[in-house]
């Protein structure tokens, strides 16, 4: 059951993107040198920024990238985010910011529309 609109998605977006972006700071385990624990989520947040720039939603400046797509690129990328504390080996310091907004990001891809809300589904010809 899909009940998030894409404009929604796309404030959620913005917001997601500012959010992983201040994760480190906001936690208290900034460190931005080696460390993966900061790293991660601002290269995340910087990701969901730029692909959200170029989605074809009501919140795209370009609109090259399909809604599936990005959709697509939310799951992984939310994927991603939950496992880097052991993908990465930082677990043992920190874990719960990256597996909670994984998680809502993978959420947010499963549970949002594929259409905007001036698109409609092709008719089907006989």
């Amino acid at each position: 059951m899909k009940f998030i609109s894409t404009s929604i998605h796309g404030i959620l977006d913005y917001s997601l993107a500012l959010l992983l972006i201040a994760t480190p700071w906001l936690f208290g385990f900034v460190d931005i040198g080696t460390h993966p624990e900061s790293v991660i989520p601002i290269l995340a947040g910087v990701a969901v920024a730029a692909y959200s720039i170029f989605t074809n939603y009501e919140w795209g400046a370009i609109r090259g990238l399909s809604m599936t797509a990005h959709l697509w690129m939310d799951a992984a990328g939310g994927l991603f985010l939950a496992l880097s504390p052991w993908l990465f080996g930082f677990a043992s310091e920190v874990y719960l910011p990256h597996v909670i907004l994984g998680v809502l990001e993978i959420g947010s891809a499963l549970f949002t529309k594929t259409e905007t809300s001036g698109q409609r589904e092709p008719e089907h010809i006989q």
